[in-house]
């Protein structure tokens, strides 16, 4: 016969609830939030937050709606996806692009930074929420979501279909299809 003890589990213990706002920051942040806090320090002065110059790899490198979609600022990855586009196609050129990709890459840190300090204003402002309840927003509002990875993929997928259906039919006030073909008759008058 089997003692009792042998048929009880270890029950997992939850994670530590932050006790600090640095916790909080780390908790909000998740991957890379010591990276994240060092960049931050420069956003903070003595007479309060203020903008400094620095620079987003990711934001810049990768489809920036995709880094602002992974780290859940959805509006930002709107305007993203939505702007260049719109100039590209405003404007025909190729560099609208890369002027939208230099913008994310400076001022994705700052844009997340604010974005991060009114979500954790959010969380604070939930006093009567403890333990459990605050672990639900923390991982609601902050951290990263892998799976929106594959959305933004997507995404891309249907942004180079529309590029490349522009490249096909050309600027919108150009005549659509090739050029034609001067009729033989007509070379030989010149």
């Amino acid at each position: 016969m089997e003692s009792q003890e042998a048929a009880v589990e270890p029950v997992p213990s939850p994670p530590p609830q932050p006790q600090t706002d640095a916790d909080l920051w780390k908790a909000f942040i998740g991957p890379n939030a010591d990276q994240y806090l060092t960049t931050f320090k420069k956003f903070t002065g003595p007479a309060g937050p203020q903008f400094a110059l620095t620079w987003h790899w990711p934001a810049f490198i990768f489809e920036p709606f995709l880094w602002f979609l992974y780290r859940k600022m959805y509006v930002y990855a709107l305007i993203y996806a939505i702007g260049p586009a719109m100039a590209f196609y405003i404007t025909q050129d190729l560099s609208a692009d890369i002027i939208w990709r230099i913008i994310a890459g400076a001022s994705a840190n700052y844009i997340y930074f604010w974005h991060a300090k009114e979500q954790l204003a959010k969380i604070k402002s939930e006093r009567a929420t403890g333990g459990e309840a605050r672990q639900q927003l923390l991982g609601e509002l902050g951290g990263v979501q892998p799976y929106v990875v594959w959305v933004g993929v997507g995404l891309l997928v249907l942004k180079i279909g529309l590029v490349i259906a522009m490249f096909k039919d050309g600027p919108p006030d150009s005549p659509k299809g090739p050029p034609a073909k001067p009729h033989p008759a007509s070379l030989m008058s010149v």
